[in-house]
């Protein structure tokens, strides 16, 4: 199997950015990417905790969107690229589908859609691939993917094993699971199992939802219809990035205490935010960027969106260094007159 050389990954991120994989390879299946971590292992040394490489460290690439490269990697990038998409079981309330994680989060849920399988109509239209689903927790318009989440399998690249790993071991927290902490970097997620329903719970009060489908005059409600709804939100908010680079919600939304929440609000009687679970409120980041003069904000090739502050973008010829160094700018103004921390949802690689 062939591992490549200084292969361009300006197509395999959606920010577009310029930057080289000293080696690179692709697998479409278990017994590809077992064969490829067995060329590049050398040896595990007993006083070491990681493996050692002949290539260099391990990147597992899926969709590129939600990934800010800053330099090339000098190690070998494997693209993920298992496909499939099997119901292997169903009862009298769900339907138990299982997916490979090198399929389009887009093409599932419109799969979904066709078949009225219900639970993933909220998630419409968020770029990326399946595997990178549960990484991140993804999530929109009042649905998170641990709600519709069975079980996962993902290989361990020092083990070299297969692990079942279910919803408890995933700790799922906002925009946040076990992959991006304890196990970052120590496992290949290869297909995703997702718990769907035969009858839907609509979920239509959060956001401009219930607005949109008004437009839409829906009278009798489907899942088709809150996709629908979704996609031309999301459509008229986001930038494409086939059109300008980007990788969607720059930031998470930071969540703080009731009470901190409630002196913010005499201070800036105009800041937004939702009421959670424990006495704790989610604000809404985009608010406040906006609010320090950031929206539509560009330097060079590096910019804040125009029509959604969480999304900085790359005009064209940005390098990651000059978003990267945008986002660090906004975090201080963020900080410094709201006294609030923004956390980046984007992994900076």
């Amino acid at each position: 199997m062939k591992i490549q050389e200084n292969i361009s990954l300006k197509p395999l991120n959606t920010f577009g950015i310029e930057v080289f994989a000293r080696h690179f390879a692709a697998f479409s299946d278990l017994e590809m990417l077992k064969e490829l971590v067995e060329q590049v292992t050398i040896t595990r040394m007993p006083s070491q905790k990681t493996t050692v490489l002949g290539f260099g460290p391990i990147f597992i690439l899926g969709g590129g969107s939600n990934i800010l490269f800053t330099s090339d990697l000098d190690g070998l990038v494997l693209k993920n690229e298992i496909k499939g998409i099997q119901l292997i079981k169903e009862d009298e309330h769900h339907l138990y589908v299982r997916v490979g994680a090198g399929e389009d989060w887009q093409d599932f849920v419109s799969y979904c859609i066709q078949r009225n399988w219900a639970g993933v109509e909220n998630l419409s239209l968020i770029p990326g691939k399946v595997g990178a689903a549960p990484m991140q927790n993804i999530g929109a318009y009042g649905v998170e993917l641990k709600e519709v989440f069975e079980e996962l399998d993902a290989f361990h690249l020092e083990e070299k094993k297969v692990y079942s790993i279910s919803i408890n071991d995933c700790q799922f927290g906002y925009r946040d699971s076990v992959f991006k902490n304890k196990y970052r970097n120590q496992f290949v997620i290869l297909n995703v199992t997702f718990r769907l329903s035969k009858i839907p719970r609509f979920h239509i009060g959060y956001g401009a939802i219930g607005e949109e489908l008004e437009r839409m005059r829906v009278k009798d409600l489907t899942i088709a219809d809150v996709s629908k709804a979704v996609i031309h939100i999301r459509s008229s908010k986001l930038p494409d990035p086939a059109k300008i680079g980007n990788a969607g919600s720059f930031f998470k939304n930071p969540v703080i205490p009731k009470n901190i929440f409630q002196q913010l609000k005499k201070d800036f009687p105009g800041i937004v935010g939702n009421e959670m679970a424990e006495g704790k409120v989610k604000l809404a980041a985009a608010w406040m960027i906006e609010d320090c003069g950031w929206k539509g904000f560009r330097k060079g090739d590096a910019g804040c969106h125009q029509q959604q502050a969480l999304v900085l973008v790359n005009f064209g010829h940005a390098t990651g260094m000059q978003i990267l160094d945008l986002s660090e700018e906004i975090m201080l103004s963020v900080k410094q007159k709201f006294g609030v921390l923004l956390e980046r949802e984007v992994n900076i690689i």
